[in-house]
Order: structure tokens, then sequence, then C-alpha cells
């Protein structure tokens, strides 16, 4: 199945520990929807917003990498399943339940994301934008 990351599951690294079938396809665009990040764990997350765009890595994984994700995303108390379509194929990524306040991430966290953004090759302004935008 196809997954789309944002937020620490851009790292190439942690990806694979968390998810060793997983395959890193291309960089992609989620169209009218913006990163921000929220919950007592400032983790990220994505929400409506017209005009706007979420930079995220594609990936390919199994039953299985499905399976540590929703444990590692806390599926389905923090996180729920969204699913949209990208040129016709169906794509599953996460969104949180609650949509609380923003909170700005941890320096360790963050700094996985931005290592995530490196290695999906991903234009960081984008990171920058969700830092102090909200």
């Amino acid at each position: 199945m196809l997954y789309f990351a944002y937020g620490s599951n851009l790292h190439h690294f942690q990806m694979k520990r968390r998810c060793k079938d997983s395959i890193f396809l291309k960089k992609i665009n989620l169209k009218d929807f913006k990163l921000t990040f929220r919950s007592k764990y400032r983790a990220a997350d994505i929400e409506p917003k017209k005009n706007s765009i979420v930079p995220g890595g594609l990936f390919e994984i199994s039953k299985s990498d499905e399976k540590k994700l929703d444990v590692y995303e806390d599926f389905p108390v923090l996180y729920k399943k969204y699913y949209f379509f990208y040129y016709g194929k169906k794509v599953m990524t996460y969104t949180m339940v609650k949509k609380t306040s923003f909170m700005y991430p941890t320096e360790r966290y963050l700094n996985v994301v931005k290592k995530g953004y490196k290695d999906c090759k991903l234009d960081s302004k984008f990171l920058m934008q969700a830092l102090k935008s909200n």
C-alpha cells in the first residue's frame, strides 16, 4: 500500500527501522492542507487549508509495516487514518483526532523531521512556515 509521511517518518533511517519493508518512492505534495504541530507530544499534524500544500514522502509499505505505524502513531486514539488519491492510487496518511492548539515541537523531534526533509529532498520553507505561522 502507499503511505504519505510528512513528519518524523520522513527520516529514512528511522522509517526503515520501524517499517522494514518500506520503500521510499518519491516526494509529493498534498494539496489543500497545511502542516502544524500539536498535542502534548508536540508532533506533526496536517489540517485542511485551501491553496496550501504539505510536502511529504510517498512510501510503499507492507501490511505488517502498517500495523507497526498504527502502534507508533497511537491509532486510533491520537491519530486516525486519512485517505486521498494520487494519480488514481489510494494513499494513506495519519491526521490527529483532536485538533488542539499549536505546540512548538521539541528540539529532538524537530531535528528528526529536519533530517527527514533532507532525506526526501523537501523544501524546508514549508517546515519553517509551520513553525511560525500558527
